[in-house]
């Protein structure tokens, strides 16, 4: 059986972002699916300015924009009369070394519609209707199992099958969490008559619950979410959301014309025990599963995705040390449990929507690849974002943009690494080599040692 580089298992937002990054570094990689099509739904809506900026890497941004629009103001409603306006979330300026700082409504089925577009340019595939059922592994790779019976051989399998994860079960990886809420949510995609869409609509109920109805960016759609009583139980029928649009606001039940998609949850936050087995990686909400308020989750997952990618790519094609692989969970698990405390705390009233939830801030400065040999460090330090900014004319994005790494203000000491003369004044002194998922790994006074750590990724 000849054996895949990647075996991605979930095509959600965290695989095919993964499928995308590995196809674009020339890995082979496949995506499998249990479904027969793409997730269908609105859920994760909200993209937040870090992952805009992995997507303008990944060759997307120009179609996520198009597809989508910015979040307008909450109205409160009381009694069929508007009592109150505000925006969702607190300004955060634009400056030039972060050009997008609010964040971007996309509903979920059509972020993934057009990951799996950028994927089949790219020349990869996902392959519907696998549903996995068990896995073995070895010190050589991975062996799938799927319900129709069908094996895939791999050297490296990576989990993006979601909250409810088989490959996590199969790997015996457990999860830690608790409940973050103890009522039952609703969320549905309808068509409704009477509301305006330049609002996002709020109904407070009695005890707590409550009824949103936001309309969805780039298409006809509102996005329903409700709050119900702790012993409801959710009935996802077009008389049940009916019955609930009726009770909870102005409008007529009839006024919902149509449901073309609803569930029920309960939130909670969890975080697995570790993100690897071996050969075998969680990604997404396979790792972490996180309440939607503040949009944390599918975007804590694209980032999983894009950590993951370039360190696969590098030991699969480029030689570095498996080593570099362990660098995955130490980064990324820690992010993860800050990201789900701060959407526990945003779920809470606890945390505001703005600066907090919009991942820029976020880094790895304690990493094992983290490198900074500057006698008086000052400015950007090794783990941080690499912000954007402009050299000689250069956009700072234009030239990270693409599967390489990047030296800012020295010659690159490796053909496979693009160079700038200078780093922009906000950096601070020094040279700074960039990763490629946009985070500075090595700073100094010069270039001296830049060249030993790119030996030590894979890069010499």
């Amino acid at each position: 059986m000849n054996a895949l580089d990647v075996l991605i298992v979930g095509a959600g937002p965290t695989g095919l972002t993964l499928g995308v990054d590995l196809a674009r570094r020339g890995v082979d990689a496949l995506v499998v699916e249990g479904a027969e099509t793409l997730f269908p739904g609105s859920r994760g809506k909200g993209l937040q300015p870090r992952t805009m900026e992995v997507f303008d890497d990944l060759g997307v941004l120009d179609a996520i924009r198009a597809a989508g629009g910015p979040y307008p103001a909450r109205v409160i409603w009381k009694d069929g009369e508007q009592v109150g306006a505000a925006p969702m979330f607190d300004p955060v300026e634009p400056e030039e070394g972060a050009p997008y700082t609010e964040p971007w409504m996309v509903a979920q089925w059509r972020t993934q519609e057009i990951l799996a577009a950028r994927l089949a340019g790219l020349g990869g595939t996902v392959a519907f209707g696998r549903e996995l059922t068990d896995l073995t592994q070895d010190t050589d790779g991975v062996t799938a199992y799927f319900a129709d019976g069908t094996e895939i051989r791999a050297r490296y399998l990576v989990a993006a099958d979601g909250g409810r994860s088989a490959v996590r079960r199969a790997v015996g990886i457990g999860m830690t969490g608790e409940s973050v809420d103890p009522s039952p949510f609703l969320v549905a995609d309808v068509r409704v008559r009477g509301l305006g869409r330049e609002h996002w609509h709020t109904f407070p109920g009695a005890g707590g619950t409550g009824m949103m109805l936001c309309p969805l960016a780039g298409t006809d759609d509102f996005q329903l979410a409700a709050r119900l009583p702790e012993d409801t139980a959710p009935d996802l029928s077009l008389d049940g959301i009916r019955e609930l649009v009726g009770a909870f606001t102005h409008l007529a039940p009839e006024d919902v014309t149509e449901v073309r998609w609803a569930s029920e949850f309960r939130p909670r936050a969890a975080l697995a025990d570790r993100f690897r087995a071996g050969r075998v990686f969680l990604a997404g909400d396979a790792a972490h599963v996180h309440s939607p308020a503040g949009g944390q989750g599918l975007n804590t997952s694209v980032q999983d995705a894009y950590n993951l990618g370039w360190k696969l790519a590098a030991v699969l094609r480029d030689g570095a040390p498996e080593a570099l692989l362990d660098t995955y969970e130490s980064e990324r698990r820690a992010n993860a449990a800050a990201m789900l405390d701060l959407s526990t705390g945003v779920h809470r009233g606890e945390v505001r929507r703005g600066r907090a939830t919009v991942q820029l801030g976020l880094g790895y400065p304690d990493s094992a690849l983290s490198e900074d040999t500057r006698r008086d460090p000052s400015g950007i330090r090794a783990g941080d974002r690499a912000p954007d900014g402009r050299v000689d004319g250069v956009r700072l994005f234009d030239a990270f943009r693409g599967p390489h790494w990047t030296l800012l203000g020295a010659p690159a000491p490796h053909p496979a690494v693009h160079s700038l003369p200078a780093a922009p004044a906000s950096y601070g002194p020094g040279v700074f080599l960039v990763r490629p998922d946009g985070y500075v790994g090595w700073a100094g006074d010069s270039a001296e040692g830049a060249g030993d750590y790119l030996a030590r990724v894979g890069r010499a």
